[in-house]
Formats: C-alpha cells, sequence, structure tokens
C-alpha cells in the first residue's frame, strides 16, 4: 500500500532507493544536506567489480556483489530512459596486472581463489596484458583478465538519479537529521519536524550520529577514509586522440592495490587508499603521493595528464564489510547502511530490497541474511 516515505541520505543508495520506491506508487521525500554530492559516492571511481573485489574468506559478500551486478543492464537502461541523460556505463571489462613477481604469484593465488568460487578470470601473460591495454609498461609480470567488471561514472549516475526523482516527483528537503523519535519522526538539526510514515536510513558514515534508535539494531559503521585523484588529458591536446586507456586497470605495485578508471572524455580516476583515519577528509600529500607513484608504474603515460583534482571520501563499513538492509526495531524504521566499497555496485540490488520491504513483500534469502538484527 502506497505510503509517505522520508528517505535519510543522498548518495546513491539514499537516491536509487528514493527513485524505486517512488516507482512503486510510495510519496517519497529524500532528507539529506546535498542530493547527489554526499558522502562516499561523489567521490567514488564508479568500479562495478565483482569479481576483482572478491577477498579471502568474503564468499557470501561476493554471491550479493555478483547479485548487484547482475542486475546493473536493467537498471541502467531505466535510469537513462527515466532521466534523459546517460549515466557512462562501461561494459569494456577489466585487467588487473602485477608489477614484479611477487605480485604475480599474489595474483595467481587470488586467480585460483576467484575459480573456486566459479568466477570468470583469465590469466594472461604480459604481452597479452599489453594487447589488451597498449598502454601498460612493458616491466609488468603478467596478470588477469576479467570481462565482467565493468563501470560507470558516478557522477553521471548520481546527477542521474536527482533528475529521474525529480521527474518521478521526489521532493527534496536540504537539511541533516539528528534525531528519529517514536512515531516515526524525523527531528533535524535546526529544529523542524517531518512525520512521514516510513523512514528509511540510508545515511552512510553519518548514521552514528543520529540519535533516539538506541537499542534498534542499527548497525555498527565506521569511516575508512580514501584519497581518490583524477587526471584529464592537457588543454590543447588533439580532439581526435586516442585516449591514454579504454577499460579499467587494476593493479599490486609491491603489495599496493590501485585502480585507474578512463572516462569517455579522455579523463582517468586514480585510487584508492584504504586508511583508517577517523572520520576526517582532508587531503594527505604522502597519499596523493602514494597513489601517483603506483599509477605511474603501472601506466606511465600518466605523467602527460593534468592534475585536476585531489579528494577524500568516507566509506561506510560494518565490521564484516557486509551492508545491512531491513527493518529495525523501531517502528516504521528501514535501514540500508554499511556498503564500505561497493555502495554503487549494490545500489539497484538495495533499492529493489527495500522497495520490497516497504511494500511488505518477502526479500530474497541473500537481503535476508543482511538484515540488522
Amino acid at each position: 500500500m502506497p505510503s509517505c516515505v522520508h528517505i535519510v541520505g543522498g548518495g546513491v543508495i539514499g537516491l536509487a532507493c528514493a527513485w524505486e520506491s517512488s516507482r512503486n506508487g510510495h510519496e517519497v521525500t529524500v532528507v539529506a544536506p546535498a542530493p547527489g554530492r554526499d558522502g562516499a559516492s561523489w567521490v567514488a571511481a564508479g568500479m562495478l567489480a565483482p569479481v576483482t573485489e572478491a577477498q579471502f574468506g568474503e564468499s557470501a559478500l561476493t554471491a550479493l556483489l555478483l547479485e548487484g551486478a547482475r542486475r546493473w543492464p536493467g537498471f541502467a537502461a531505466a535510469l537513462e530512459d527515466a532521466a534523459g541523460e546517460p549515466i557512462g556505463y562501461d561494459t569494456t571489462g577489466t585487467v588487473t596486472v602485477a608489477r614484479d613477481a611477487s605480485d604475480r604469484a599474489s595474483l595467481d593465488d587470488l586467480l585460483a581463489y576467484q575459480h573456486s568460487l566459479g568466477l570468470v578470470a583469465r590469466r594472461r601473460s604480459a604481452s597479452e596484458c599489453r594487447a589488451l591495454v597498449p598502454a601498460l609498461s612493458p616491466t609488468l609480470r603478467g596478470g588477469i583478465e576479467v570481462p565482467g567488471d565493468h563501470q560507470v561514472d558516478n557522477r553521471a549516475l548520481l546527477a542521474a538519479l536527482v533528475a529521474a526523482c525529480r521527474r518521478a516527483g521526489v521532493a527534496f528537503v536540504e537539511g541533516t537529521v539528528a534525531a528519529v523519535v517514536a512515531g516515526p519522526e524525523l527531528v533535524l538539526t535546526d529544529g523542524r519536524r517531518l512525520r512521514p510514515d516510513h523512514v528509511v536510513l540510508a545515511a552512510g558514515t553519518g548514521l552514528p550520529a543520529i540519535t533516539g534508535l538506541e537499542g534498534a539494531g542499527l548497525p555498527e559503521v565506521r569511516p575508512v577514509k580514501g584519497h581518490i585523484l583524477r587526471l584529464r588529458p592537457p588543454p590543447g591536446r588533439h580532439a581526435g586522440a586516442a585516449p591514454l586507456l579504454e577499460r579499467t586497470v587494476r593493479g599490486l605495485v609491491r603489495g599496493h592495490s590501485v585502480y585507474l578508471v578512463p572516462r569517455r572524455d579522455g579523463s582517468v580516476v586514480v585510487g584508492a587508499t584504504v586508511e583508517e583515519r577517523g572520520d576526517g577528509t582532508t587531503v594527505l600529500a604522502g597519499a596523493v603521493h602514494e597513489l601517483l607513484c603506483d599509477a605511474r608504474a603501472i601506466v606511465p603515460g600518466l605523467d602527460e595528464l593534468e592534475l585536476v583534482e585531489a579528494a577524500a571520501g568516507l566509506r561506510p563499513a560494518t565490521p564484516d564489510n557486509t551492508p545491512r538492509i531491513g527493518w529495525t526495531g523501531a517502528d516504521g524504521v528501514v535501514v540500508a547502511a554499511g556498503h564500505f566499497r561497493n555502495g554503487i555496485l549494490l545500489a539497484p540490488l538495495t533499492a529493489a530490497a527495500v522497495a520490497d520491504l516497504l511494500d511488505l513483500r518477502p526479500v530474497t534469502p541473500l537481503i535476508e541474511a543482511l538484515a540488522p538484527a
């Protein structure tokens, strides 16, 4: 039955939930300080990488990521149609490369693990990697080709979600939620009070600051800092010149992970550090230096690009790196939080799950396992 739903959070999870819920007939309002620029979504690379994000001991999370990736083609097509603008969804695939013999051994271990889960990934020699990505350094020691790991332009995605929400009748309230009290009722930091039928908490790293829900089973969420860089061809470069990269490249450089994600305009996103440093987003020179050095070791041609942005964001992580999606112990309150490094990948799946919860439909076993309790 349609209801009045207020979604707390204007990042990719909150906006995707708002759009999906509005398409299901609900009266939806997004409450956030800066919708479309909130949280980690703006400071991201937009990788949709269930295979290369597979980590040892996290097979359940990998299954969730694969289901998230499966929903992306339909989600992307529907969103572009609803928003009337492209989101840069790219299915070219990913190549992960090794800088030295030790990194090659680590990639071989990862490949064996990927194969044990039935994932599609192929070992490639150094020359085969360079055939796929001519800009790679000639000193690399080979790598892995992952055709099913894709990407989307995160900022185009956020803009399209805002546009699609507005076209669907979603309202926006700019502000920060300080508390959720019985009702449910939202109390904003400026004293305003809002009374929806249901609340969806998609506030990312802002979740712990919302009071009034003690004992409701909210997940423990901590901020994990990540630096990211954006580079582009310098002004005056010939318009017809080939881009430096045409597919995503991930690499291991002396055990450090780095990725380079190309955009259709020839720019490249380089990231990302993983730092347990609290909630500060100050850009640190050492982190920028580390990213540039590791990225240049993989693709030396980065030297010819212009550095246009260095930023830091905070990923919302739970203790087991798995998101929590489901009803809380507070009446009328759903949580969708803790997506860590995979918020963009899991946005379509999370939005569909939240819509099911609001409409009192059964959720899949994958989603049921993510309930906050």
